[in-house]
């Protein structure tokens, strides 16, 4: 039995309909592959993190192991030299440094309490006298709040009375007397205990796993200075003969697939060099100026800064939205919550019209925002911070691929 050739719209409709499926195909191979992606990361994450910190300080530190190489130097003992060098000035920024923030981090831990009972009190205030404007806005009328007030218990010790159970039933245990706690209240609690201990069992568990990877994470660091070392001594054979172990023959595909790579890695050392240094001076700028503004904890505020401000604008709000809490909890005025807003403000000029065109000049790397939604994308799908700093190699790839086979120029 022969069936007729399908009409035009109907085949259209087929198409479509096969397009769709396809589509959809793709869509689930992608979503499996991030999926993969992740899972893999978790499990790799004591080895990719030491060898992820070893690239990024080969990177820093090569520039300067070439300076000591032009003056004659073997490159080994360059590098050598400039590890000393590194190591004698880490040590030294770090050993002024890290008391001054770690008593400053225990203060704030200590000052916790009163903080917060400093800004419920203040928003209560708020809420209770609002000024006039927002009060007319809102449609406000303190003078019509009806105060309710609860009466007294007569004998706090003799009628005090604890109410336990859900909303269908509830066990009154009563102290007046001395008389005991019915059955009925310790079957309840009983069965409250037996849901709770499995959830109790299961935290520590995870807990216990968590800080087994973080000290899978801090053997593989030890490795760092030995990945680092011989990153910087290979580097010539790695420039010079890395595209022979492409596992592809000499063809035009494999010239591509060289062409990608590299560009890709020129995109990471303008990256990972210019960022970390700009990270770097505005931690300076970012302490100086919240010591003038008499922040107490600029010190705790700059060290993080050299972490956040990695992730441009977004690091930056958050150090600008800390100072912010900590200069209104601690002043309560409106005047250095200002002071804290210029100083974000001049640094943020001083790092677009200085700083960086200083340190990165004219080489294009990735865009800010192409950085800030890589990091949110790969924390978010890849899960962590790992996922976060491999999300930047992903869409410096991305980006070459698109400019070199999509956005071509006519």
């Amino acid at each position: 039995m022969s069936f007729p050739p399908p009409t035009t719209g109907q085949a259209r409709l087929i198409w479509a309909a096969v397009t769709a499926l396809a589509v959809a195909f793709i869509v689930a191979l992608v979503a499996a592959g991030i999926w993969g992606l992740g899972k893999i990361l978790g499990l790799l994450a004591p080895i990719l993190w030491p060898l992820a910190v070893a690239g990024v300080l080969a990177y820093l530190l090569d520039p300067l192991v070439d300076f000591f190489e032009r003056r004659h130097v073997p490159r080994p003992r360059a590098i050598f030299l400039v590890f000393f060098m590194a190591a004698g000035l880490l040590t030294g920024i770090l050993g002024s440094l890290v008391p001054r923030v770690t008593l400053e981090a225990r203060q704030l831990v200590l000052k916790i309490p009163d903080y917060s009972r400093r800004i419920q009190s203040r928003a209560e205030a708020f809420l209770s006298h609002p000024p006039a404007p927002l009060r007319g806005l809102l449609g406000w009328n303190l003078a019509e709040t009806n105060m309710v007030s609860l009466p007294a218990e007569e004998n706090a010790i003799s009628s005090t009375n604890w109410y336990i159970g859900s909303e269908t039933t509830t066990n009154v245990i009563s102290f007046a007397g001395g008389s005991g706690i019915d059955g009925a209240t310790i079957s309840s609690l009983s069965q409250k205990l037996a849901s709770v201990l499995p959830a109790v069992g299961s935290w520590l568990v995870n807990q216990v796993l968590r800080v087994a990877s973080w000290l899978g994470v801090l053997a593989g660091m030890a490795l760092i200075p030995v990945y680092a070392f011989y990153f910087l001594l290979e580097k010539r054979g790695i420039a010079g003969h890395w595209t022979d172990y492409l596992p592809l023959r000499d063809s035009t595909l494999k010239d591509e697939v060289a062409f990608v790579l590299g560009a890709i890695n020129d995109y990471l050392i303008t990256f990972f060099r210019g960022q970390v240094l700009v990270a770097l001076c505005d931690a300076v700028l970012y302490t100086t100026g919240f010591l003038l503004v008499g922040i107490h904890y600029a010190f705790m505020i700059g060290f993080a800064a050299v972490f956040l401000t990695l992730i441009p604008f977004i690091g930056a709000f958050f150090v600008a939205l800390s100072a912010l809490v900590l200069a209104f909890v601690q002043y309560g005025d409106w005047q250095h919550p200002l002071m804290v807003i210029g100083v974000f403000a001049v640094v943020q000029f001083l790092e677009g019209f200085v700083i960086q065109p200083k340190i990165i000049g004219d080489r294009v790397g990735l865009h800010p925002l192409a950085i800030i939604i890589a990091v949110i994308a790969g924390t978010t799908l890849l899960g962590g911070v790992l996922g976060g700093i491999l999300a930047i190699p992903f869409t410096a790839a991305l980006r070459v691929v698109m400019f070199r086979y999509v956005w071509r120029s006519k």
